[in-house]
C-alpha cells in the first residue's frame, strides 16, 4: 500500500475495496470469461447449429466450474498468455481452450469458443455487466445512505429557524431542516435517473453486421439471437452499431454521476461554510489532532476531503462523457485505455461519500447561535412586512421598507415603531410585531 501509485489502492484502499470485485483487472478478466462461456452455451442451445450439440448436464457442470472457481492464479495465467499474444481477449479464449481440453466431450468443440466474435463484443458486454453490478451493490446503496442521512437532518432540524444568506448577506429567515431538504430532493431526483439507467450491449461481429455469422449459418436469425443473448446478460441490446458500443450509455451514466457529484460538492461547501460560521460544531475525538501547531483546531476535513474527491471523480466522468462516444469510423482503440479508468471515477466518488457520511455524523447544531444571529438582524423582517403591505394595496410598500432598512442599522424596536405608523388593521400589526416570517 505504501508503494501504490494511486491513493485509491494505497491510502484509501480500505474504502475502495468493495469496488475491486467490479473494476480490478481480475474482475474484468472474469467478466470476459463469463461472456465467452455464456456465448458458447447459447450457441449449443441453438438447434440450427448442429455441429455444436446441446451440452450434457455433467459437462455443463464442468464448464460452469471454470467461472465459479476462477481464481487469482487463473487470472495470472491469462496475463501470461496475454504477454505472448499481446491481446487481452484472445488470451481469455486460449485459456478457455486449455480448460476445454480437460473436458473430453467438449474438447472437439473448442472451435466454437469466441465463434464469429470480435473482441469488442466481449469487452463491451463485460464492462456493462460490471458497471451494472457496481451500481447495484456499491454505488447506489452508498448514495442511499447519504440520502437517508440528509432526510434525517431535514426532519430533526425542520423547525429550527436560521438566518439565510444570499450573496453572503443577511437576507431572510429559513430553517436548518429546509436547507437539508433542498439537497435531499436534488439528490433523490438524480438517483431515480441512475436507478433507471441500463447499460447497453453491442453484438454482431467485426462491424456489427453479423456477416461472419451468416456466412457460417445463413438460416439462423442472428439479429434476433444476438439481442436475446445480450438481454440474458442483463443488458439492453443495441440494434445497430459499428464494431464497438458507441458508449452513449457510458456518457449517460457519466452525466448522471457528474450531476450527483456536483450536488454533493455543493452540499460539502455549504456545510464547510456553516461550520466556519459556527452554525455547526463537530464532535471531537480525544486522540485526533486538528493542527500540528494549533491545539484548539477542529477542522472540517471530512467535507474538504469530500469536495476534493468529488472533483476528481467528476474530472473523469466529464472526460468519459466527452470522449467515449467519439470513435474514428468503425473503431479505434482510444476508448479502450480510457475505459480502464472507470473504476477510478467510482473509487473517488466512494471515498468522497464515505467522508461526507462521516462528516454528517459529527455535526452538532448550535441553536443558541442561530437565535442570536436572527435577533441581531432585524432588517430581515422587511420582506414579510412589505409583502403584507402589498396585500393591503399599499403601492409604495417596497420603497417604504427600502428607505427604512437598506444600508442602515435598525433594531426590532425601531421596526415595531415603524409598524405602528402603517395603515393596517391592528391584528395585522400584532402579527408583524410577533416576528412573523
Amino acid at each position: 500500500m505504501l508503494r501504490a501509485l494511486s491513493p485509491l489502492d494505497g491510502r484509501y484502499a480500505a474504502h475502495t475495496e468493495p469496488l475491486q470485485r467490479f473494476f480490478s483487472e481480475e474482475a474484468l478478466i472474469r467478466a470476459r470469461l463469463t461472456v465467452e462461456v455464456a456465448w458458447f452455451l447459447a450457441l449449443a442451445q441453438n438447434p440450427d447449429i448442429r455441429e455444436l450439440p446441446r451440452i450434457k448436464r455433467k459437462d455443463l457442470a464442468q464448464l460452469m466450474k471454470i467461472i465459479a472457481r476462477f481464481s487469482a492464479a487463473d487470472a495470472e495465467e491469462i496475463k501470461r498468455l496475454e504477454k505472448r499474444t499481446n491481446h487481452d481477449v484472445k488470451a481469455v479464449e486460449y485459456f478457455l481452450r486449455q480448460k476445454l481440453e480437460k473436458i473430453p466431450a467438449l474438447k472437439k468443440h473448442a472451435a466454437f469458443l469466441h465463434f464469429a466474435l470480435t473482441s469488442e463484443d466481449v469487452n463491451n458486454l463485460a464492462y456493462g455487466m460490471l458497471i451494472m453490478g457496481a451500481l447495484k451493490e456499491v454505488a447506489r446503496p452508498q448514495l442511499s445512505q447519504v440520502l437517508t442521512e440528509l432526510k434525517s437532518c431535514a426532519r430533526r432540524w425542520g423547525r429550527v429557524d436560521m438566518l439565510a444568506l444570499t450573496h453572503g448577506q443577511p437576507a431572510t429567515p429559513t430553517t436548518v431542516g429546509r436547507e437539508f431538504q433542498v439537497f435531499a430532493e436534488r439528490l433523490e431526483r438524480q438517483m431515480l435517473a441512475l436507478k433507471s439507467l441500463r447499460m447497453q450491449g453491442k453484438f454482431g461481429g467485426a462491424v456489427g453486421t453479423y456477416s461472419a455469422h451468416r456466412a457460417a449459418y445463413p438460416k439462423v436469425q442472428w439479429e434476433v439471437f444476438g439481442r436475446k443473448f445480450v438481454r440474458s446478460l442483463g443488458l439492453t441490446p443495441l440494434t445497430t452499431a459499428t464494431q464497438i458500443n458507441p458508449h452513449d450509455d457510458l456518457a449517460e451514466l457519466s452525466h448522471v454521476m457528474e450531476r450527483i457529484d456536483t450536488i454533493l460538492l455543493d452540499l460539502a461547501r455549504d456545510l464547510w461554510l456553516y461550520i466556519s460560521r459556527g452554525v455547526f460544531s463537530q464532535k471531537v475525538k480525544a486522540n485526533e489532532v486538528g493542527s500540528s501547531t494549533m491545539p484548539h483546531k477542529v477542522n472540517p476535513i471530512d467535507f474538504e476531503n469530500a469536495e476534493g474527491n468529488l472533483g476528481l471523480a467528476n474530472a473523469l466522468f466529464v472526460h468519459f462523457a466527452a470522449k467515449l462516444p467519439i470513435s474514428r469510423l468503425q473503431r479505434d482503440l482510444s476508448d479502450s485505455t480510457v475505459q480502464r479508468s472507470i473504476g477510478s471515477a467510482f473509487g473517488y466518488q466512494r471515498i468522497a461519500l464515505t467522508s461526507l457520511l462521516k462528516g454528517l455524523s459529527k455535526l452538532t447544531l448550535n441553536k443558541s447561535l442561530l437565535a442570536r444571529e436572527l435577533d441581531a438582524h432585524p432588517e430581515v423582517r422587511a420582506e414579510a412586512i412589505q409583502t403584507l403591505l402589498r396585500k393591503h394595496g399599499i403601492g409604495d410598500a417596497y420603497e417604504r421598507l427600502k428607505k427604512l432598512t437598506r444600508g442602515r442599522q435598525v433594531t426590532h424596536e425601531s421596526i415595531d415603531a415603524f409598524i405602528d405608523t402603517l395603515p393596517l388593521p391592528s391584528k395585522e400589526k400584532q402579527r408583524l410585531k410577533g416576528r412573523i416570517f
